[in-house]
C-alpha cells in the first residue's frame, strides 16, 4: 500500500511542475538568468550534503549548512562587486595588476569547469545506467561521452540560449521533485508527531580536529553562483547581479528547509551507502516512492549543473579571449576537454583538485574586489572581501576530501 507521504510527494511534484513549466515562466528572461547559477548551486551537492553533514554535525547539520551558505554568499558578494566595478575597468583599460589577477582567476576557473562538466555528466550516466543494473566503467564512459557530445552540440548550435533552454527545463524538473520530496518529509514529520514517535535527539558525532578540514572542503557544495559573472553576452550587469543574488537566496532556502526536514531522520550512526546514494538509506522509511524521486532528482541535478557550468565555461573562454572566441566555440572547447578528461583520467581523484581550483578562483576574485573597494575608499567592503580571501586560503590549505 502506498503511504500518505508517497501520495503527497506525487501530488506536490505535479503541482510544482505545472507551475514551473508554464510558458510564461520558461520564457522569462529574469528566470532564465537566475536558472544558470541556481542549477549549479543546487547540483549534486544538494543530495551529498545530507549524509556528509549528518555524520559530521548530527543535529547541528543545519547550522553547519547555513555557515557554508554564508561563506558562499560572501564569495558571491565579491563577484557581484566585480561585475559592477571591475568589469567596466577591464573593458576600458584596467591596470596591469587588475588584468593579471583576472587572467589568473579565469585560468583556475576554466580548469575547474572542464572537470566539473565531466564529473557531473559522469555521475549522470552512472545513475542512469544503475537503473538497468549496468555498472561497467567502459559503458559509463561511453554513455558519458554521448551525453557530453549531445550537450556540447546544443551549446555549439544554440549558443547561450540553447543551453539555457535545456537548463531551464532540467531545473524546473529538479525543483518540482525537490518540492515533492519536501512535502513528503513534512507529512512524515506530521504523522510522527501525531503518533508520538517524532524525535530530534540524534547524538552529536565524536567531532575530531580533522573534521574541520572536511567542513572547509564542503564549501564547494554551494559553488555555482559565479556563472553569472560570464553571462555578459546575454544579460546586462544589473540583471546578472540581481539574479545571482536571487539564485543564492533560493538555494539557501532549499538547503535550510531540506536540513530542517531530514534532521529527525539522523540516527547518529554512519549513513549506509556512499556518495549520493546514502541519502536514499537515510530517507527510505519516509515512503516507497522516495528512492525513485531521489534518483530522478540526482539525474536532473547532474544534467542542470553540467549545463550551467558549460554555459559559464563558454562565456568565460569567450570573455578571456577578448571575444575572439565565440561562446559557441567556447562550448565546443569545453565539451572536447570534458570528453578527454573522461577517458584519460580517474574522475574521482581529480575532482578534489578541481574543487580547489574553484576556491582559488574565489580567493582571487575576493582579492580583486578588496583591492577595488580599497581604491574606491570603501574600507568596510575592502575588509569584508579580505575576510573572503582569508577563508578561501584556509580552504585551499586545510580542506580535506570528505572521503579521505
Amino acid at each position: 500500500m502506498i503511504s500518505a507521504p508517497s501520495i503527497v510527494l506525487v501530488l506536490a511534484t505535479l503541482a510544482f511542475a505545472a507551475f514551473l513549466f508554464r510558458p510564461k515562466m520558461l520564457q522569462s528572461q529574469t528566470w532564465q538568468a537566475t536558472v544558470t547559477p541556481l542549477a549549479s548551486i543546487i547540483g549534486s551537492g544538494f543530495l551529498v550534503a545530507g549524509p556528509l553533514l549528518a555524520g559530521l554535525a548530527g543535529n547541528f547539520a543545519v547550522a553547519a549548512m547555513m555557515a557554508l551558505c554564508a561563506v558562499g554568499y560572501l564569495f558571491g558578494a565579491a563577484i557581484r562587486h566585480n561585475i559592477v566595478h571591475v568589469e567596466p575597468e577591464l573593458e576600458t583599460g584596467a591596470s596591469r595588476g587588475v588584468r593579471i589577477i583576472e587572467r589568473a582567476s579565469e585560468l583556475a576557473l576554466a580548469i575547474a569547469y572542464f572537470v566539473s562538466v565531466a564529473y557531473y555528466l559522469h555521475l549522470f550516466a552512472a545513475f542512469g545506467l544503475r537503473l538497468i543494473d549496468v555498472t561497467d566503467m567502459v559503458w559509463i564512459r561511453i554513455v558519458t561521452t554521448v551525453v557530453i557530445a549531445g550537450v556540447g552540440a546544443i551549446g555549439v548550435t544554440g549558443g547561450l540560449d540553447g543551453l539555457e533552454n535545456l537548463a531551464v527545463g532540467a531545473v524546473a524538473l529538479k525543483l518540482a521533485l525537490i518540492a515533492g520530496l519536501f512535502a513528503a518529509l513534512a507529512v512524515a514529520a506530521g504523522l510522527a508527531l501525531s503518533h508520538g514517535s517524532f524525535t530530534w535527539s540524534a547524538p552529536l558525532p565524536d567531532f575530531q580536529p580533522g573534521d574541520v578540514g572536511v567542513l572547509l572542503g564542503l564549501v564547494i557544495l554551494v559553488q555555482g553562483f559565479e556563472t553569472s559573472r560570464f553571462l555578459g553576452a546575454a544579460y546586462d550587469r544589473p540583471t546578472r547581479v540581481r539574479t545571482m543574488r536571487h539564485a543564492q537566496w533560493i538555494a539557501t532556502a532549499i538547503y535550510a528547509i531540506f536540513f530542517l526536514l531530514i534532521t529527525s531522520h539522523f540516527t547518529g550512526a554512519p549513513p549506509a551507502g556512499d556518495g549520493e546514494t546514502a541519502i536514499i538509506d537515510i530517507l527510505r522509511p519516509v515512503g516507497l516512492l522516495v528512492a525513485p524521486a531521489i534518483i530522478l532528482t540526482a539525474l536532473a541535478s547532474q544534467l542542470s549543473a553540467a549545463v550551467a557550468d558549460m554555459n559559464g565555461a563558454g562565456g568565460l573562454l569567450s570573455e578571456s579571449s577578448g571575444k575572439r572566441l565565440s561562446v559557441r566555440l567556447g562550448n565546443l572547447a569545453t565539451a572536447s576537454a570534458a570528453v578527454t578528461i573522461i577517458w584519460v583520467s580517474d574522475i574521482y581523484q581529480i575532482i578534489t583538485w578541481a574543487s580547489k581550483m574553484f576556491v582559488i578562483f574565489y580567493a582571487l576574485q575576493s582579492a580583486q574586489a578588496a583591492w577595488s573597494a580599497w581604491r574606491g575608499r570603501r574600507r568596510d567592503k575592502a575588509a569584508l572581501f579580505t575576510v573572503g580571501v582569508v577563508i578561501a586560503v584556509a580552504v585551499i590549505i586545510f580542506a580535506v576530501p570528505a572521503a579521505a
